[in-house]
């Protein structure tokens, strides 16, 4: 079966670690293709103003226009009202009964599916694949992979990926208080950023 990763995000903006965290999955997972998928309705983030979806999938295909092995996808923002990672994945199996899927998550991520709506739904429709990062430790990600693992017979492996320190939120605080993000982002995404005059 042909093995597909899932990159989600709201990608607001996409930056550097959303290429490495997907490039390390890429390799160590042997995949055959990665889908960046920018959200639609972050409804998760109402407290924050996102940009369009439009705006979010072209500075998407500008990051990863120079990687053929990674695809945009924009299914989610394509859908009307919330969206639930369940059904994008419940979606894309119907559609594709060939391919596996493997969603890419950070470490803060996999402590939250419990909580998102029916993550009994997302584990059964693919592998995890989860990083460490922030202030995660093995031990706290096995732990919690045991317990997910018991309860939903999920299937989750760890990413070996060094620590990152790029947010988008943290890009977000630097282009509206003039500093660079030289290198935290593409070059095409701050030229981007720049010309339309994002999050001043």
């Amino acid at each position: 079966m042909k093995k597909v990763g899932i990159m989600g995000g709201t990608f607001n903006p996409i930056h550097n670690g959303h290429l490495t965290l997907a490039e390390e999955a890429f390799k160590q997972f042997s995949l055959d293709e990665v889908l960046f998928m920018p959200c639609g309705n972050a409804y998760m983030k109402a407290d924050q103003k996102v940009e369009s979806g439009q705006t979010r999938s072209e500075m998407t295909a500008l990051a990863i226009k120079d990687k053929p092995y990674f695809t945009l996808s924009t299914i989610e923002i394509e859908r009307k009202g919330n969206t639930y990672t369940y059904q994008t994945l419940e979606c894309l199996k119907k559609e594709n009964p060939d391919k596996e899927y493997y969603f890419i998550v950070g470490a803060d991520s996999l402590f939250h599916m419990p909580q998102w709506v029916a993550p009994d739904r997302i584990f059964s429709n693919c592998c995890v694949l989860a990083a460490i990062r922030d202030d995660k430790t093995v031990k706290d990600m096995e732990e919690q992979i045991d317990l997910l693992s018991q309860k939903y017979n999920a299937h989750i492996y760890i990413m070996k990926t060094g620590r990152m320190s790029i947010s988008s939120s943290d890009i977000r605080r630097k282009v509206a208080v003039g500093e660079s993000i030289e290198g935290d982002v593409p070059e095409s995404v701050r030229i981007y950023i720049e010309k339309r005059g994002l999050y001043k």
